[in-house]
């Protein structure tokens, strides 16, 4: 099946996934979301290694959504983006809404980090249902 794969959907999804990342993590939620992890730009220290592992996950969650569309015969963006919600939500955020309430992350976190992972996972399944 991994021969049947589109790779060019697949790396432009992670591609996107990645550039929302940047987007989300920098000026839309950068502030908020560092302030809810409790540090301040001064604290941080950019290395590569969370970019590379971000990247790499994000692949893979590309890999498994164009899996999973091309299982379930899905060939339209937007049945592609619904899978990639229901994915998104039914697997992602909820997995998070668990390590939250045992970490005690708080709500606001919760929502940040969830909320980036369902909309790239909406994304992923749009080009991947889409570009076929």
């Amino acid at each position: 099946m991994i021969e049947t794969f589109n790779w060019w959907a697949i790396t432009v999804s992670t591609v996107l996934a990645f550039v929302l990342g940047g987007l989300w993590y920098g000026p839309l939620f950068g502030q908020a979301w560092m302030q809810a992890i409790g540090k301040t730009e001064a604290d941080i220290q950019p290395t590569p290694a969370p970019f590379v592992i971000s990247f790499f996950t994000a692949l893979l969650t590309a890999v498994v959504l164009a899996w999973l569309i091309g299982a379930l015969g899905v060939t339209t963006w937007l049945g592609g983006a619904t899978i990639g919600l229901v994915t998104g939500i039914g697997f992602i955020a909820t997995a998070m809404a668990s390590d939250t309430a045992f970490c005690g992350w708080g709500m606001k976190l919760f929502i940040i980090q969830a909320g980036y992972r369902v909309l790239y996972s909406i994304l992923m399944g749009a080009v991947l249902g889409g570009w076929q």
